[in-house]
């Protein structure tokens, strides 16, 4: 990453004990040491109920580094990373302890816990005198619904300017979702196309072959719908189909994204369909289904699998129609956006036999490989007219000949630097809700799918007569 350092502050992570802290945040502020993309003073103090000691800590940093961090684990860098490291226990006397320890004018604050917990600990920094110079990260879900984020808006700016937020979704930090912005607007032959005019439909698909992860309890309150689609999936379709900003100053980006929100239909129940995964196999393994996993209701209805169409009421959008889908115990893990584009209008090729004339298509592939791919027509070579769907592709890693950096290391870095163009502003986050909110009110009823396959057969009903890009 060819970035600024930030400034001298303090680095605090509440809830550093969980699984988010071990597997995404702590390996995040390490590569930014390799990078020495750190502050160049400031500790490192990491807060939790769990009683870690300052040992423990250092030693649950020192694994969980060497477990999840993608450059590896390097003596060297661990050595100018471990003397900044600090532990709290976060008991009556935590917040006054962390007070003593926070040293630094300016300090950024991650909130590495779930949504019901931030008021509480807002209202607490309040009482340690630590709102002024804080930038406080808030991790997603904003909230359950619309009345839910509005109330956590309203109590978090009771303390912290909106300024002083960021709310983030580490979606918005892959390479890829960066991208989408350059694509469009970087190029004429993109951009000129990018409407209803030429676009047919667009596709976001979430996959997951894994289950819950013992997070039964979480992913009880939680599902599918507001956990992937009104989150990670919301916020890419809001930068494939934004109108062109002003500038790339953050608030010119956020501006636009939050006039997209503004814009997007509300979900009508109708077009929406949740699914649950049953036992099954994934990748050659006999799975739980969900029911059976650990914190699950024998007879829950959430859902761990939503497809739907959305509309976005707009000149460039008016009758296209977008088709999110997400879920866990599904074939395979991938992260992909379809942009369909409309069939040849003419029919040149009647009568010559031709079966693979198919629709222009450009996909951005966002995980687990980071590429883009542009699909067109080609004749075969031969006497005669025969014609085949081709491929021109784009991959991060054979183009630049390096790794993009992870997500959480660029949102966190542009925290530290005060930089809010990749995370979410209040407004975008009611809107967001807004559209959700009458599938919240009225839930579709569930329909059971085996784990290892695309989901319920019904969810074909919802992009029918196109089909789903990955099947």
């Amino acid at each position: 990453m060819n970035l600024e350092c930030p400034p001298p502050q303090d680095i605090i992570i509440i809830g550093i004990s969980g699984d988010l802290s071990q597997r995404k945040l702590l390996p995040a502020l390490y590569n930014l040491a390799a990078a020495d993309l750190l502050p160049k003073r400031g500790q490192i103090i990491g807060l939790a109920r769990t009683d870690l000691g300052h040992e423990g800590f250092i030693d649950f940093a020192r694994r969980s580094i060497k477990l999840f961090s993608h450059t590896g684990f390097d003596k060297k860098v661990w050595s100018l990373l471990e003397p900044r490291l600090t532990f709290i226990r976060l008991d009556n006397e935590g917040y006054a302890r962390l007070r003593e320890f926070a040293k630094e004018k300016e300090r950024l604050i991650y909130l590495a816990l779930p949504p019901s917990v931030v008021p509480e600990i807002i209202r607490n920094l309040q009482k340690a005198d630590l709102v002024s110079g804080t930038r406080l990260v808030v991790e997603k879900p904003f909230g359950w619904d619309l009345e839910s984020a509005k109330e956590l808006a309203r109590l978090s700016h009771e303390t912290f300017d909106e300024s002083q937020i960021f709310r983030i979704d580490h979606y918005l930090g892959k390479e890829t979702v960066q991208n989408i912005l350059v694509v469009r607007f970087g190029n004429s032959m993109f951009e000129r196309v990018w409407n209803r005019d030429a676009i047919d439909h667009m596709q976001i698909t979430v996959a997951e072959s894994i289950g819950i992860e013992q997070r039964g309890a979480f992913y009880e309150e939680v599902g599918a719908l507001r956990d992937i689609i009104q989150n990670h999936i919301f916020q890419v379709l809001s930068l494939l189909t934004m109108e062109p900003p002003a500038s790339f100053e953050p608030e010119a980006i956020r501006d636009e994204r939050a006039k997209l929100f503004k814009a997007m239909h509300p979900l009508d129940p109708a077009n929406v369909v949740r699914g649950q995964y049953t036992r099954g196999r994934v990748d050659g393994h006999e799975v739980p289904g969900y029911r059976e996993e650990e914190g699950v209701s024998p007879d829950s209805t959430t859902e761990t699998f939503a497809a739907l169409k959305l509309f976005i009421d707009n000149w460039r959008w008016a009758g296209v129609p977008f088709f999110l889908r997400t879920g866990k115990r599904l074939p395979l893990r991938a992260t992909e956006v379809l942009i369909a584009f409309r069939e040849v209008p003419i029919r040149f090729f009647e009568g010559t036999g031709v079966e693979e004339l198919r629709p222009n298509h450009l996909t951005l592939d966002i995980q687990p490989e980071e590429e883009i791919k542009l699909s067109f027509v080609a004749k075969v070579p031969g006497p005669e007219i025969k014609v085949k769907s081709v491929e021109m592709r784009f991959s991060y890693g054979e183009s630049f000949m390096s790794k993009p950096a992870e997500a959480y290391e660029r949102l966190i870095h542009d925290a530290m630097v005060g930089n809010h163009t990749l995370f979410a502003r209040r407004d975008a986050v009611e809107s967001a809700w807004a559209v959700m909110q009458p599938v919240l009110d009225n839930m579709p009823p569930i329909h059971f799918y085996r784990a290892g396959t695309w989901g319920p057969q019904v969810a074909e009903s919802i992009i029918a007569p196109r089909q789903w890009h990955l099947r």
